[in-house]
């Protein structure tokens, strides 16, 4: 009989890794799944499911397609051992697969259908639940692909909001949220899959998108220095976590800003003052800032120039 966990065991020293090295698989045939987050190389998500006494096993670089639209790529990888199941640990680096793994899922799933080339299961773990196909493009490269209704509302399009300019700050100021003008470049953030279009330009925002793991997301702020070193400001919050927040008032879209709690050595979420302009544009005047914002509490995220944002600049 064939050794299924022998390449696995080629790849790992076991004086060098934490990593579970049994001397055979066990048999049986459960039906329990994990999947993993692992930040190797590049980050990525593994989806193993138990199989004949062993782990079949599929990298996932964005991790699980939220929607039936998109699928997304899975690398077909060598079988794991039945202990990898409860495994979470840094493999060191320099090691095959070097880097921190944790559990980001787990459970049991129901397959309906398995052959060479096609996977079809059902997941039914403590954050994923729904049915899955995997199909075999070429060699080692397969798609997964989500099957039944989509699940998540389409993403909007990547088009800023823009302020009109006033003189000076609304009458009705407890109508408006007050913000700095930073004066930086403005910058939409997409994110899925832990990675973002924007490092494309600005490779430091990569760790930024990581942290959001498979949480897709888009940012609105914009790229400003602050103490000699490029930052990016978020004021808004576009789409989060399958939903479309621009329909939203902006009270809404700040709240759920805010709990992301984006706090970083590279970004950091705007302050805001709901209702008092003048002591914003006093700070604003003494930190040789070009003005501030006004945003109206009840407004949708209008894409293009809008009177429900105004740009007060600095006296």
């Amino acid at each position: 009989m064939a050794d299924k966990l022998e390449n696995y065991r080629s790849k790992r020293d076991p004086a060098r890794t934490p990593e579970p090295i049994p001397e055979a698989e066990h048999p049986g045939d459960g039906n329990a799944y994990v999947i993993h987050e692992h930040h190797a190389r590049a980050l990525h998500w593994d989806l193993r499911l138990e199989r004949d006494g062993v782990l079949a096993c599929w990298a996932i670089p964005k991790g699980l397609p939220q929607d039936p639209g998109t699928n997304h790529l899975a690398v077909h990888t060598e079988d794991h051992p039945i202990e990898y199941l409860d495994f979470s640990g840094d493999i060191p680096r320099g090691e095959y697969g070097g880097g921190a793994m944790t559990v980001w899922d787990r459970g049991v799933y129901e397959p309906e259908k398995w052959s060479d080339r096609e996977v079809k299961v059902v997941l039914h773990g403590e954050r994923v639940s729904g049915r899955y196909a995997l199909f075999q493009t070429r060699g080692k490269d397969w798609m997964i692909h989500l099957m039944g209704a989509a699940t998540r509302d389409p993403l909007p399009p990547l088009e800023p909001m823009l302020p009109v300019e006033r003189a000076k700050p609304p009458r009705d100021a407890d109508a408006y949220a007050f913000e700095f003008a930073w004066g930086g470049q403005r910058l939409l953030v997409p994110i899925e899959g832990g990675r973002t279009d924007a490092a494309r330009e600005h490779p430091w925002l990569r760790p930024l998108a990581a942290s959001f793991g498979t949480r897709t997301s888009i940012l609105d702020g914009e790229i400003v220095t602050l103490s000699g070193t490029r930052v990016f400001v978020a004021y808004d919050l576009l789409y989060d976590d399958g939903r479309s927040l621009t329909t939203q008032p902006y009270t809404a879209r700040r709240e759920a800003l805010d709990a992301l709690d984006l706090t970083g050595a590279r970004w950091q979420t705007a302050p805001c003052w709901p209702g008092h302009p003048e002591p914003v544009l006093q700070t604003a005047r003494a930190q040789h800032l070009p003005g501030i914002l006004a945003k109206r509490l009840s407004s949708s995220y209008e894409p293009g120039v809008s009177k429900s944002w105004l740009y007060i600049p600095t006296p």
